[in-house]
């Protein structure tokens, strides 16, 4: 598995990430549904837009909304067993909670 290196921004810092990219239909279907490791996961959609995701079958995790430069519009922490995590952006990131 590859990962990329990206770089957003959240309240203007600057953060360097692995991430393996999610952006097949496959792969956002799954996402961290069943993983018990996972490196950082980045969606990526067409545009920016109304997204809604879910945490079932996940364990927690951070939920990073990002427009089309970046930066991040939302930070969630998100348990598991949810289905209202509602965002907006063009990228979503999601990072498995260490404690």
């Amino acid at each position: 598995m590859a990962l990329k290196t990206i770089i957003y921004f959240i309240d203007g810092k600057k953060k360097k990430i692995q991430v393996k990219i999610c952006d097949t239909i496959f792969k956002k279907f799954l996402g961290l549904m069943f993983r018990k490791n996972s490196p950082p996961l980045l969606f990526v959609f067409n545009r920016e837009k109304k997204l809604s995701i879910h945490s079932l079958f996940c364990k927690p995790f951070i939920a990073i909304w990002l427009d089309d430069k970046m930066h991040a519009t939302q930070v969630l922490e998100i348990n598991n067993w949810r289905t209202d995590i509602v965002g907006k952006g063009k990228y979503l990131l999601e990072i498995l909670r260490t404690t």
